[in-house]
């Protein structure tokens, strides 16, 4: 049975920080691309980051870029979302999603962890 599951969400004050966690199972990881997609209260999705399977590569929308830092470890089969200098447009709903290699659409789908940021 394929799994992600995300971890580390929570109430955080403006300038803060958190630590996403999404571990993946029943699937081959390190043949995934693997994102990070958020949903804000009343939105739609929207793409965060992405990193492709080795590691090596990974990309930002400019909302998040210098602010957070997506990373893997294929050896633990887990995905990681460092966020730091957090603002109040960052609350939403953070889903991680794979993508198979070469595949236009995800394959798999977490249920998503909720990161709030408030005073």
């Amino acid at each position: 049975e394929v799994q992600l599951v995300e971890s580390g969400g929570g109430l955080v004050q403006p300038g803060g920080s958190l630590r996403l966690s999404c571990a993946a199972s029943g699937f081959t990881f390190t043949s995934y691309y693997m994102s990070w997609v958020r949903q804000a209260p009343g939105k739609g999705l929207e793409w965060v980051s992405a990193i492709n399977s080795g590691g090596g590569s990974t990309s930002y929308a400019d909302s998040v870029k210098g602010r957070f830092t997506i990373s893997r470890d294929n050896a633990k089969n887990t995905l990681y979302l460092q966020m730091n200098s957090l603002k109040p447009e960052d609350t939403a709903v953070y889903y991680c999603a794979a993508r198979y290699r070469g595949a236009v659409e995800y394959d798999y789908w977490g249920q998503g962890t909720q990161v709030t940021v408030s005073s």
